[in-house]
């Protein structure tokens, strides 16, 4: 495991981690996008996911960004 993913992870643990809950609608889903260990990584890599799900042409696709621990699964 390299010395970020091991930050990553150890933030993820203590709750310190920045998590983005993408809801889509039609289909109703949750997806889970992290962990990152800062805010603006976060924002910047979260374009590319929202992209890749619009591809699968939701109805609607709303997201925000929260600093938790989460654990598998990481959708539902």
């Amino acid at each position: 495991m390299g010395p970020i993913r091991a930050l990553r992870s150890l933030g993820n643990s203590l709750g310190l981690a920045w998590w983005a809950k993408v809801e889509t609608n039609q289909p109703d889903v949750i997806y889970w996008f992290g962990p990152f260990l800062t805010r603006r990584s976060l924002k910047v890599n979260l374009n590319g996911f929202v992209d890749d799900l619009s591809a699968e042409s939701p109805q609607g696709i709303n997201h925000c960004l929260i600093r938790c621990r989460r654990n598998e699964p990481l959708t539902s």
